[in-house]
């Protein structure tokens, strides 16, 4: 049982992983693509750990997989969204000048 349900947790991060992929190949500009990789990317890596702590079990490796999850979830949308902001202040500031 442990095992099919690590399997799908890690099947649903591929997924979305892929989705996230296709985001970023299909999508016209910079804000676009960066929301298609953080909302997949964050949730794929989320699906994927998870499956791998309910394979490995309650141990000291799913407290660290735990923490990386933790520290996955507050940065990897903080960083988009300071990146995506910088972006969009640039070019509110390019049309100003015109």
């Amino acid at each position: 049982m442990r095992i099919v349900l690590s399997g799908i947790f890690l099947f649903g991060g591929l997924f979305f992983f892929m989705v996230g992929t296709i985001g970023l190949l299909r999508f016209p500009d910079m804000l676009t693509r960066a929301h298609a990789a953080a909302k997949c990317d964050t949730l794929g890596a989320m699906l994927s750990l998870l499956g791998l702590i309910v394979f490995s079990g309650f141990n000291t490796i799913s407290l660290k997989l735990m923490l990386i999850l933790l520290f996955i979830w507050i940065t990897n949308p903080t960083g988009t969204h300071l990146i995506a902001k910088a972006r969009y202040d640039e070019e509110v500031n390019n049309y100003e000048d015109i």
